[in-house]
């Protein structure tokens, strides 16, 4: 018999029982703008999982920074292109399976799940003997597609469900999938990271510098972690990182679109502090995803012949750099954006067998979810944050 709703933070009937009402944070077309103005708890219809999808009962969501973008209609009004007038944000899950559509055949009812973010349509060349984040139809879930997981059930593809690992909590299996899933394809597929390298990870202390952290010392690369305070390098520290540089001593940035005589001077700097740890070397990666206040100072920095992988651009994605730097040192820059199916789960296979660990800084509330995503649109986060959903302990 369909339930009509089931209580927050609780699940009280069987996995599989029919729901027709859901709780869901919601931001709509006519309220964009700051995460905590933009979103909204309403109560809107459970989705129904069609062909090749399936329905998860979602148990906590890791929060991520396209919820912002989301929020602020920012570069682009995502409403428009997903073509709903409404949108559920929450690119990351861990849940219970509870309900699949016709063809699925990799999970059934009840399996404990996480989810990759990638959707692709399964059907083209691309899709089928390439790589799907070629696919023509390729979206990130939850930011270029709707039904996201802050929310008790969420929508998705059946290739997006992974194993979850069994020694995680709901909230530390919530909080990895797409910053981690990212990280792995960034160092390991497309930079073809190598034991022995130097690598300068800007934003070490943050969602995706935590697993490019440990992902180089699991292949016995050199990190060299970039931080924005002293004490955000203690946690680095405890993965096994050893080489740190305290952004904030650096004025690298550009000043009114200009590399002007004396940020070149700073840029330089940082070079020579990061040769001073390094024993005179310089980074054989580049791993970049803040964009145009860092990107000169990456592409300056970099070795010759090394690698600058980006897979975001934070403050601004109209970079700046000196070509010269680039062509005559024979430098890549290499564009990465998240992750196919088959790089997810090799990823989460090093985190079932504990080689990889995620780190949860902060979990909220199901009703804090604007708040969460407002402290990160403000910079005043740490790490990871996750969202209780259906769940009352965080140790769950």
């Amino acid at each position: 018999m369909a339930v009509e709703i089931l209580p927050l933070g609780k699940v009280d009937v069987e996995p599989g029982t029919p729901v027709k009402k859901m709780k869901a944070v919601v931001i709509r077309p006519d309220r964009l703008g700051e995460p905590i103005k933009a979103m909204k708890i309403e109560e809107i219809d459970v989705p129904k999982p069609g062909p090749g999808q399936v329905l998860v009962l979602v148990k906590a969501a890791g929060v991520n920074f396209n919820g912002v973008w989301a929020s602020l209609g920012k570069p682009v009004n995502i409403m428009k292109y997903t073509g709903y007038d409404f949108h559920i944000g929450g690119s990351d899950a861990s849940g219970i399976v509870w309900e699949v559509g016709p063809g699925v055949k990799n999970c059934k009812v009840g399996d404990e799940v996480v989810l990759h973010c990638n959707q692709s349509c399964g059907q083209c060349p691309e899709c089928n003997g390439f790589d799907p984040m070629a696919c023509k139809n390729q979206r990130i879930w939850a930011y270029e597609t709707n039904w996201g997981s802050f929310a008790q059930f969420c929508l998705v593809q059946a290739q997006q469900v992974l194993p979850k690992p069994k020694h995680l909590s709901w909230v530390e299996a919530a909080s990895y999938g797409l910053t981690y899933f990212t990280a792995y394809r960034m160092l390991v597929r497309r930079a073809r990271i190598k034991p022995g390298e130097v690598v300068l990870i800007w934003g070490a202390a943050g969602g995706l510098g935590i697993f490019a952290v440990q992902i180089c010392k699991l292949v016995g690369a050199i990190p060299v972690c970039v931080v924005s305070s002293p004490s955000k390098a203690e946690i680095l520290r405890e993965l096994g990182a050893e080489l740190f540089i305290n952004r904030s001593e650096f004025d690298i940035a550009p000043k009114n679109g200009v590399i002007d005589s004396k940020t070149f001077e700073e840029i330089k700097r940082f070079g020579n502090k990061i040769r001073e740890l390094t024993g005179g070397r310089d980074p054989d990666i580049v791993f970049e995803h803040v964009g145009y206040e860092t990107f000169p100072t990456s592409v300056y920095v970099c070795d010759r012949f090394g690698r600058i992988v980006i897979c975001g651009a934070t403050t601004g994605y109209n970079l700046l750099f000196d070509v010269r730097y680039l062509w005559m040192r024979q430098k890549e820059i290499i564009g990465s954006h998240f992750a196919n199916a088959y790089d997810a789960w090799e990823a989460n296979e090093l985190i079932i067998q504990k080689k990889i660990k995620p780190i949860v800084s902060q979990v909220f509330e199901f009703e804090e979810t604007p708040l969460a995503h407002q402290l990160m649109y403000e910079n005043k986060h740490f790490g990871k944050m996750v969202i209780k959903v259906q769940i009352q302990d965080a140790n769950e």
